[in-house]
């Protein structure tokens, strides 16, 4: 029997520091197949959002510090190295916000992505003629300016700027933030129709865990800089303290994750 492929992505033990003092994140190890994606969930402040910068290498420019641990991609530790080495490695992050150039037209914002390519790629043209394939709206506001763009077509165009570095692992960050139900499904519809068409492995954060688990395969959950649950996402959907702090369900009712208090969840995570 052949042994498991490794990993594309591998955290182990990962301690993060911001400003020397504050610790974030406190020996957080997950993994993330080749191919798969992947849901990390938790609170606000659970850390979900440093540990893509931790990937990402985006820690230095808001004086935070990898003090332990260490991140692979393909057995290649990226601590220490700049956010471009890392783009040009095959990671590519989607941040929260979305961060478009806002004097720059559609077409302008996704030539940028070249950048990060790799040697290699090949044309620019065929690469955005593709993002306007999964997202059409884009093509008919192609000449638009960035900052002219409604939230749900700026996240289109941050997402295409991945499509267009052509990474093979992607990091979502809240792609669901600040849009409209409708414009939510259809962008997580268009998330898992990448991964599958392109065979890109994806690594999502989302505080929407409904979406999260319906595309992903796996997922984590977090709380105060570590991973206190994880597992494939059909486990995950069965899980009593998943349901409860994540979907909205208490005993037949639906209920808020603000509702539960930190000690009763740490009291369930721990025992």
């Amino acid at each position: 029997m052949n042994p498991p492929a490794p990993p594309l992505l591998a955290l182990n033990n990962l301690e993060v520091v911001y400003h020397h003092t504050v610790q974030v994140l406190k020996g957080l190890s997950l993994a993330v197949p080749e191919g798969r994606i992947v849901a990390l969930l938790g609170s606000n402040g659970a850390g979900k959002t440093t540990a893509l910068k931790a990937i990402s290498g985006l820690l230095p420019l808001e004086d935070g510090t990898i003090a332990a641990g260490s991140v692979l991609h393909r057995g290649e530790d990226l601590a220490g190295l700049l956010p471009h080495q890392i783009a040009h490695r095959g990671v590519f992050q989607v941040r929260e916000g979305r961060h478009v150039f806002e004097d720059l037209t559609v077409e302008e914002n996704l030539a940028c992505a070249a950048y990060a390519r790799r040697r290699g790629a090949g044309a620019l043209k065929p690469d955005v003629e593709r993002v306007y394939q999964y997202f059409p709206r884009l093509a008919e506001r192609r000449k638009g300016l960035g900052g002219l763009l409604s939230g749900g077509e700026q996240q289109m165009v941050a997402i295409g700027r991945a499509l267009v570095a052509r990474p093979d692992l992607m990091l979502l960050d809240e792609p669901s933030l600040g849009l409209a139900p409708l414009l939510v499904e259809e962008i997580f519809q268009i998330i898992e129709r990448i991964n599958r068409a392109e065979g890109t492995t994806i690594l999502l954060v989302e505080q929407n865990a409904h979406m999260a688990l319906a595309v992903a395969s796996h997922g984590y959950v977090m709380e105060n800089g570590k991973v206190v649950l994880d597992g494939p996402v059909e486990r995950l959907r069965q899980d009593r303290d998943v349901q409860e702090f994540y979907l909205g369900r208490r005993g037949g009712r639906r209920t808020s994750y603000r509702e539960v208090k930190h000690y009763k969840r740490r009291k369930r995570w721990l025992s």
